[in-house]
C-alpha cells in the first residue's frame, strides 16, 4: 500500500486525485495540505507542508509555484519522495529541484498523461525529418481562463522535446507584436489561448511547402492527469535520490 500526502489536496486537481485514490486498492491518502480547507476532507489536512506531521511514502504536488519551495525543503528533510506537477516555476525554483534531486527521488512532469507523454516522444521523431527539409514549427495551446501562467508547462515541454532532437539550435518566441520581418526558420512560435473550461488542448505545427502536419493532443477532463500521478506515486515509492518523469512510469 503506499500512502500519499496530497500537496493541494483542495485544489480541482487536488480532489480529482482525491476521488481517484479512494477508488484504488494500492494507495491511499494519509494527509493532505492546503492553505484553505473548508473541512470537507476525511483526510487530516494541513494549512501548511511544515506542519504534517503524517508518515507517507510519497507526496503528490499540484499546488502553486509559491508553495514549491518549502515543499522541497521538506521532502529533502524527511526523505520522501515527491511527484511535482505544479508548472509555471522560476529557473531558479528549477534549479531547486535539481538539487534536490541529488537528495531525494523527484518526478517531474509538466504532464500527468499517457497520450501527451507518447507525443513528446513521436515529436523528436517528426523533427528529425521535417525541420532540415524546411517545416516551421509552431505550437498552439488552449487552456481555461483560470489558468494562470502561460504558454503552459506542456507545451513548454513539448517544444523542448523537438529542441533536444534538434540539438537545440532553435530559439523559442512567444510574442511577435513587436516585430516587422519574416519569420526565421529555427525558432518554435508558442501561442497561448485562455477561455472558458477548456481542460487542455495542444497543437503543434510542422508548417512546409504545400503541406503541413498537425499533432493534436486534447484532455476532456483532469482525471486524465489525475491518474498520470497516481501511476506516478505508486512507481516512485522507494525509489532512490534522483530526477525521474513520466517516461521513466510508461517504461
Amino acid at each position: 500500500m503506499t500512502k500519499v500526502i496530497m500537496h493541494g489536496c483542495n485544489g480541482k486537481m487536488g480532489q480529482t486525485i482525491a476521488g481517484l485514490i479512494a477508488n484504488d486498492d494500492e494507495i491511499t491518502l494519509a494527509a493532505g495540505v492546503d492553505a484553505f480547507d473548508e473541512g470537507k476532507n476525511s483526510f487530516p489536512v494541513f494549512t501548511a507542508i511544515g506542519e504534517c506531521n503524517v508518515k507517507a511514502d510519497v507526496v503528490i504536488d499540484f499546488s502553486a509555484a509559491p508553495a514549491v519551495d518549502a515543499l522541497l525543503a521538506y521532502c529533502v528533510k524527511e526523505q520522501i519522495p515527491c511527484v511535482l506537477c505544479t508548472t509555471g516555476l522560476s529557473e531558479e525554483q528549477l534549479e531547486k529541484v535539481q538539487e534536490a534531486s541529488q537528495k531525494v527521488a523527484i518526478l517531474k512532469s509538466a504532464n500527468m498523461s499517457l497520450g501527451i507523454n507518447m507525443l513528446l516522444k513521436l515529436l523528436k521523431e517528426a523533427a528529425e525529418i521535417l525541420a532540415p527539409a524546411g517545416f516551421d514549427i509552431e505550437i498552439v495551446e488552449k487552456h481555461h481562463r483560470l489558468k494562470v501562467d502561460a504558454p503552459s508547462g506542456t507545451a513548454l515541454a513539448l517544444g523542448d522535446s523537438i529542441n533536444e532532437a534538434l540539438d537545440h539550435e532553435y530559439t523559442y518566441v512567444f510574442d511577435r507584436s513587436q516585430r516587422r520581418e519574416k519569420r526565421p526558420q529555427k525558432e518554435i512560435g508558442f501561442s497561448a489561448v485562455r477561455g472558458g473550461t477548456i481542460v487542455g488542448d495542444h497543437d503543434v505545427i510542422f508548417a512546409g511547402a504545400d503541406e503541413v502536419v498537425t499533432f493534436s493532443h486534447t484532455a476532456y477532463s483532469k482525471a486524465v492527469f489525475g491518474k498520470g500521478a497516481v501511476q506516478a506515486a505508486k512507481f516512485l515509492k522507494g525509489k532512490p535520490a534522483g530526477l525521474y518523469d513520466m517516461s521513466d512510469v510508461i517504461g
